[in-house]
C-alpha cells in the first residue's frame, strides 16, 4: 500500500531524516516510535506534501506522493492527525469535523459519515454545539482522530496521539486506534509512548537522529532488552 525508499528530508542544512525506507501494507497498522527529535514527525508532514523530500521515493497505491500538495494527497485518501492537534478551537465539535470532510460533495454521504464517526465517538455528538476549544485534552484528541475520518481516508497517520493524556485517556486513545484499524483503515502511529505504539501495532520501527536503528514485529520489540531500558523504563 504504501512504500517509502531512502527518504531524506533537509530543514535548511540539517537533514532531519536520513535515509528511511519502511512499508505499510493494506489493512495494517505500524508504528515510528523514537525519542523527541528522532525525525518521526518529519516523515508524516514528507508523507502528506508538508515538506518536501531532498531525495527518496513515497509510493502509495503505486502512485508517487514526491512533488504534490497537501489537499491532492488527501484527496488519494491519507488522513494525518498531526502532533497537538490543530482544532479550530472557536468552532464547534460539528463545525470542526465538517471541515474534515470539505473534499467530500455529496451531502448525503457526509451525513451517513457523520452518523458512522458518533458510533464510535458519542461523545463527540452530545458535544455537538460545544466550543473545540472548551472539551478536555481526550476529548480534543478524539475530535481530531475524527475529523480526519470524516474524509474516509485509507490511511490514517497518527502524530503523538497520547500525548499530555492520563494514563485512563491514553488507553482509551488506544483502543480507538485499535476500533478504527480493525475498520480496515491502515494506520501509521507516531508516539514517544513506546508501551502504547508496541501493544497495539502490528509492526514497529526505531528512530534515533533520523536513522532507523531497529525494526520487527511489535510483541518481539517489546520483549527486546535494549527497547526495555532505552523507551520502556524498564
Amino acid at each position: 500500500m504504501l512504500e517509502v525508499r531512502d527518504l531524506r528530508v533537509h530543514y535548511s542544512t540539517v537533514e532531519a531524516v536520513k535515509g528511511v525506507s519502511f512499508h505499510l501494507d493494506a489493512g495494517e497498522m505500524i508504528s515510528l516510535i523514537g525519542a523527541n527529535g528522532a525525525g518521526k514527525s518529519t516523515i508524516l508532514r514528507a508523507l502528506t506534501g508538508l515538506v518536501q523530500p531532498s531525495a527518496g521515493t513515497i509510493t502509495f497505491e503505486n502512485i508517487s506522493l514526491v512533488g504534490l500538495s497537501p489537499h491532492q494527497i488527501i484527496r488519494m485518501g491519507i488522513g494525518h492527525v498531526p502532533e497537538g492537534r490543530r482544532l479550530f478551537p472557536k468552532m464547534t465539535v460539528l463545525e470542526n469535523l465538517k471541515m474534515g470532510a470539505y473534499l467530500q460533495r455529496s451531502k448525503t454521504d457526509v451525513a451517513a459519515t457523520l452518523e458512522r464517526i458518533y458510533e464510535h465517538f458519542p461523545i463527540l455528538k452530545e458535544r455537538g454545539q460545544q466550543r473545540a476549544g472548551s472539551l478536555s485534552g481526550g476529548e480534543q484528541q478524539m475530535l481530531a482522530t475524527a475529523r480526519a475520518l470524516m474524509n474516509q481516508p485509507r490511511l490514517l497517520m497518527l502524530d503523538e496521539p497520547s500525548i499530555g493524556l492520563s494514563p485512563i485517556m491514553t488507553a482509551e486513545i488506544g483502543k480507538i486506534v485499535q476500533q478504527i484499524n480493525a475498520m480496515g483503515v491502515s494506520v501509521i502511529l507516531v508516539e514517544q509512548n513506546a508501551m502504547l505504539a508496541l501493544t497495539i501495532a502490528q509492526r514497529s520501527y526505531v528512530l534515533e537522529t533520523g536513522h532507523i536503528v531497529m525494526q520487527g514485529k511489535a510483541q518481539d520489540l517489546l520483549q527486546d532488552e535494549g527497547v526495555k531500558k532505552a523507551y520502556l523504563g524498564l
